[in-house]
């Protein structure tokens, strides 16, 4: 058999565990031995002194057990008389005439001393023999030591056999497949994640997070990809679904494939930090409006931004009402929008071909019906357009790194290796349906709060 990592301890265990069976049973033997020769000496003790009719008084060191016992010849006065021995008892008997003939007690006791010297003699042999195991079976383990310090993950040039020690190999590990459990993250990710969710979830999905924020959650982020879980993240089958945006250090609004396409344009440093500065005007050009959700939707080739956004219908209330009141009706103007790209998994990252752009489930009346009605903006055709005419443009597909994923958490980077973190919300790889938003202003969910809250009139 081929020892593993575990094969020495375990045969150290069988050994020191037959080596206290082996020392258990010689012990047991010897105590035989000793209750034999007790045995005999209280044998030769009562032959040698059976000259009289009594037994000698017991000798010092026999135990209260024995002292307690009946003498072992009765006085002849005592004896029951026997049939036919009246003859026998008219002659007379030499007082010192022994009864027993000493001769054969000897003879009788030298026997016995010859059995117990050759039981000892047995006893002996069969403790060099189990010594002699117990050192064959110690010599093996250390054998099997060396083998697996000299490497303990493949043991190939060395084979080591254990005698009476089969024991079932440890199970393989399980590698991970596309759509097995991931690895179990060690302690230290599981804290990362911890505390990574903890500064987003504090700074607004790092709308306002400061600088030393954005520092710390850089350092978590990158603690994190040293232990990504998969191997070839855009080719896992635990990519797909839908993915919550919850921490950027960058403006949210980039995480759509919309804003990544018109930053693979620029060609130089200088356009990129042109066009960052672009992006955060832009968002404090709408600081009016409020960011809701930001979901990426996953399918095996394409890619599906969702930008949910709220905005204040009538923003200041004393432009239009006699009011000193410097705040707006609440009213609001709702809508998502969607971006749509084709994605190709080249392993740790997408190629992404921007298609189109739309806005869905907007609650503004009259301009819901024709959004709804197909308008969208086709950017393959915009592309083609400036390809046809600019003989230097190239339609961009930008790169978008996946350097985290596992079961519920994923992080992405832009070209410019910019940080946007998802949590799956769902395995759903179809986009959101926005066909029952109200298209109201918000005005039958104001009329509905206002009856519950004030009115309370219910048909």
């Amino acid at each position: 058999i081929t020892v593993n990592c575990c094969s020495p301890n375990h045969n150290t265990t069988q050994a020191t565990t037959q080596a206290k069976q082996q020392q258990h049973k010689e012990t047991s033997d010897t105590n035989n031995i000793i209750m034999m020769y007790n045995k005999l000496a209280l044998l030769a003790l009562c032959a040698v002194t059976a000259h009289g009719f009594t037994v000698a008084p017991p000798a010092r060191g026999l135990s209260r057990y024995h002292q307690q016992q009946q003498p072992l010849f009765s006085e002849p006065n005592e004896q029951e008389p026997i049939d036919g021995a009246d003859d026998a008892a008219d002659e007379p008997v030499a007082a010192d005439e022994p009864i027993v003939d000493s001769s054969s007690v000897e003879e009788a006791v030298d026997d016995m001393v010859d059995a117990v010297e050759e039981a000892v003699a047995s006893v002996a042999g069969a403790v060099d023999d189990a010594v002699e195991s117990v050192v064959d079976a110690v010599g093996s383990v250390a054998d099997a030591v060396e083998v697996v310090v000299e490497d303990p993950f493949t043991v190939e040039s060395e084979v080591v056999v254990v005698e009476e020690m089969e024991e079932e190999p440890p199970s393989e590990v399980e590698f991970r497949d596309e759509t097995s459990t991931p690895l179990a993250q060690s302690r230290a990710s599981q804290q990362s994640i911890f505390s990574l969710l903890q500064l987003a979830a504090t700074t607004g999905r790092g709308e306002f997070a400061t600088d030393a924020q954005h520092t710390a959650a850089l350092a978590l982020v990158t603690a994190l990809e040293l232990e990504n879980p998969t191997p070839a993240p855009t080719q896992s089958s635990l990519v797909l679904g839908t993915w919550e945006l919850v921490y950027s250090n960058t403006q949210l609004f980039r995480s759509s494939p919309f804003f990544m396409a018109g930053r693979a344009v620029c060609s130089t440093e200088d356009q990129a930090l042109q066009y960052d500065w672009f992006c955060d005007m832009h968002r404090g050009a709408l600081a009016i409006s409020t960011i809701q959700a930001v979901r990426q939707i996953i399918s095996p080739t394409r890619m599906v931004s969702e930008f949910e956004v709220k905005a204040g219908a009538v923003p200041f209330l004393s432009d239009f009402t006699p009011f000193a009141y410097s705040g707006g009706w609440p009213l609001t103007i709702d809508g998502a929008i969607v971006s749509s790209a084709d994605i190709t998994p080249t392993g740790d990252a997408w190629e992404v071909y921007m298609d189109t752009v739309e806005i869905k489930g907007s609650n503004l009346p009259g301009l819901r019906q024709v959004l709804d009605s197909g308008l969208k903006l086709q950017s393959r055709q915009l592309a083609k357009l400036l390809e046809d005419n600019i003989s230097s443009y190239n339609t961009p597909k930008p790169m978008f790194d996946t350097t985290y994923l596992s079961e519920n958490l994923r992080i992405s980077r832009d070209q410019d290796g910019k940080v946007f973190v998802y949590t799956k919300v769902s395995e759903e790889t179809e986009p959101t349906d926005y066909s029952n938003a109200m298209s109201d202003f918000g005005v039958s969910k104001l009329l509905e709060g206002f009856n519950d809250a004030v009115v309370k009139y219910y048909m």
